[in-house]
């Protein structure tokens, strides 16, 4: 069973300054952590009440588990719904190298937690393993990002880095895509696998600074059934639409 002093330990996670700190994060819900104990990052500790190991027992037949009761679950959980089972998982200090024929969505101050979450898990479906962030992008060890991400955390390298020094490198390597409200047309446009996707802030699209290195601009034109009234997309809506029709025609 899991003290009170444990609790109040794993509660501090809840925080970033002590996910820095311990550089540690929390996976919580049985699809999420399953993609975890498929995944190469290290593990700290799993909990699980007793119910989802009798259920479950095959998940954790090669790694060691706390038993927890729900009381205890909801204290250490940041769910409104309390999960069976949550995971301490270690922040990578290492990623993979990326090859300069990996498409790669990178992310201009992005900051909501959903949004992040979302677009990883939406690259992830498209077969990108490259997402890079701004510093100034929400934490991607935030529990809500790595919840939306439903276990694609797992699959989909998330680096961050300063993105001028980063895009000015890459610029004699490949072409930079910057999605913005005028544009070529995303449906005509030829788009090939080594590309990169950039998307900019929800509520002020991508900084000026990074714009300087876009080398096509590109848009998802508006619909003809109706005259459009919405000012723009969801950032993650966006992000998916290019993503797809960028799947398509590589």
């Amino acid at each position: 069973m899991i003290s009170k002093s444990r609790i109040s330990e794993i509660r501090k996670l809840h925080l970033k300054k002590f996910r820095d700190q311990e550089r540690l994060f929390l996976v919580e819900g049985r699809k999420s952590v399953e993609m975890l104990l498929a995944s190469d990052f290290g593990i700290e500790e799993i909990f699980a009440t007793e119910n989802f190991i009798r259920d479950h027992h095959s998940m954790f037949s090669h790694c060691e588990t706390t038993l927890i009761g729900l009381p205890e679950m909801e204290r250490i959980s940041t769910l409104s719904t309390t999960p069976e089972v949550l995971a301490l998982v270690q922040q990578k200090r290492n990623l993979p190298p990326i090859a300069e024929s990996d498409p790669i969505l990178v992310l201009d101050r992005i900051a909501d937690p959903g949004n992040l979450g979302t677009m990883v898990r939406t690259a992830d479906w498209f077969g990108i393993r490259h997402v890079v962030c701004s510093p100034d992008c929400v934490e991607f060890y935030n529990p809500k990002t790595i919840q939306s991400t439903m276990g694609s955390f797992a699959h989909v390298s998330v680096h961050i880095t300063e993105l001028v020094p980063f895009l000015k490198e890459q610029m004699a390597k490949r072409r930079i895509l910057g999605a913005f409200l005028g544009g070529e047309s995303i449906h005509a446009f030829d788009f090939r696998n080594n590309d990169i996707l950039v998307i900019g802030s929800e509520s002020n699209g991508i900084s000026s600074d990074v714009s300087k290195f876009v080398t096509r601009r590109i848009t998802i034109p508006r619909g003809k059934l109706k005259g459009p009234s919405a000012e723009s997309l969801n950032a993650a809506v966006a992000a998916a639409i290019v993503m797809e029709r960028w799947a398509e025609k590589i």
